[in-house]
């Protein structure tokens, strides 16, 4: 039911668009502001959805960068104020006032825009993107008609040659007016720019809150996705990116059908994961999901790997553990050292080593047997 009502709102709000703009007049006058309502949970959804989520290469990634976020919040908050005011108001605002949620509005049309490009692989632009855009040119056209149906008020004598300007604006046709709207966008980003400094946003918020991102339409950041093996051992990173003199890397593996770089410490923990999912698997799920969360927030903020003496000092780190599941191996496992050899291998070459083995065990035994049987001088 849910999903039918999420798909019946752009629908009505596009004849409504269409017939507005043929016609003049809305389809549905009396869903008005229902449709209103119901189209801004758009983008009221994208800001509580993005919100606490991070920069991430294994999916899930912010539409909006952590850092600059709180600009895309206040400029939204901003544009969906402007548009309930100008979409529920009898009459027009004062002239200052008109103008300023007039240039809210054409800012929400290029931000809402630029929100779709941004998700352009997402839900957003059907249920998010293009029924908001549609609404807001609606609000605009309307504010635009009020101000002609108010075309024949006088101006007051008493008024500043400042407010004189803004009503002239207002009035004016929609020709004149839209691109001295545009212009005047200007001045109030710098001055919301401004008021953002002071609460620790950047001058150029507004552009990296879209670059600042992983896979994303606008995002610049996804070079320090290179190298990333989603949903694997953090450790790869390490045995990739750390000083090789350190880390001692021993050949290249294969995970997820990607090449990665293999260290001893990487085996060794892969083949006691291994022995601990097969021996006791009510411990390894657990075990498994708490290093899941911590490699996901190592995946967040992966562009830390970049410097070797970071990967260094967790592989340092990572020894005593290294020697405590060496040990196990040694205690529970018959061939430890064909276990962790056979880590990270394509599954070919892992199955000619397990051939490899059992025929060695065969011939082993055959040659066992054969010392201690009997001779039997008739054969």
């Amino acid at each position: 039911m849910g999903i039918f009502v999420l798909g019946m709102v752009p629908l009505f709000t596009w004849i409504d668009f269409f017939c507005f703009l043929f016609t003049g007049r809305r389809c549905f006058p009396q869903l008005k502001h229902l449709l209103q309502v119901l189209v801004m949970l758009g983008p009221v959804g994208i800001l509580l959805d993005d919100l606490g989520t991070a920069n991430s290469c294994c999916g899930g990634s912010a539409i909006f960068s952590p850092t600059h976020r709180l600009s895309a919040v206040v400029l939204v908050v901003l544009c969906l104020i402007a548009f309930f005011y100008s979409a529920w108001k009898k009459r027009l605002a004062p002239p200052l006032l008109e103008v300023v949620v007039n240039c809210l509005l054409i800012i929400g049309i290029v931000f809402d825009s630029f929100v779709g490009f941004q998700g352009r692989d997402t839900w957003y632009w059907l249920f998010g993107i293009l029924p908001v855009a549609n609404q807001f040119l609606l609000v605009l056209v309307e504010n635009h008609s009020l101000a002609l149906d108010s075309v024949s008020d006088e101006e007051a004598p008493t008024e500043n040659r400042f407010i004189m300007i803004c009503r002239r604006v207002v009035f004016s046709p929609a020709w004149q007016k839209m691109p001295v709207l545009v212009l005047l966008c200007l001045p109030l980003l710098v001055t919301l720019i401004a008021v953002l400094l002071l609460f620790g946003q950047k001058p150029d918020s507004f552009v990296r809150v879209f670059t600042d991102t992983y896979q994303h339409g606008f995002s610049k950041l996804d070079y320090q996705c290179a190298g990333v093996v989603c949903g694997g051992h953090f450790l790869c990173t390490i045995a990739a990116k750390g000083s090789p003199r350190l880390v001692k890397p021993v050949r290249i593996g294969v995970r997820a059908g990607r090449l990665i770089q293999c260290n001893r410490q990487l085996l060794i923990s892969n083949a006691f994961e291994e022995l601990l999912e097969q021996k006791l698997p009510w411990l390894h799920r657990p075990v498994r999901a708490l290093y899941n969360k911590i490699g996901d927030g190592i995946h967040r903020y992966y562009g830390v790997f970049d410097r070797a003496w970071v990967s260094n000092g967790i592989y340092l780190l990572m020894k005593p553990l290294e020697w405590l599941f060496l040990v196990v191996l040694y205690l529970a496992d018959r061939n430890p050292e064909t276990r962790i050899a056979q880590q990270y291998l394509h599954r070919d070459h892992r199955r000619l080593i397990l051939n490899h083995n059992v025929l060695i065990s065969a011939f082993r035994n055959f040659r066992d047997e054969a010392k201690f049987k009997p001779h039997n001088p008739n054969t």
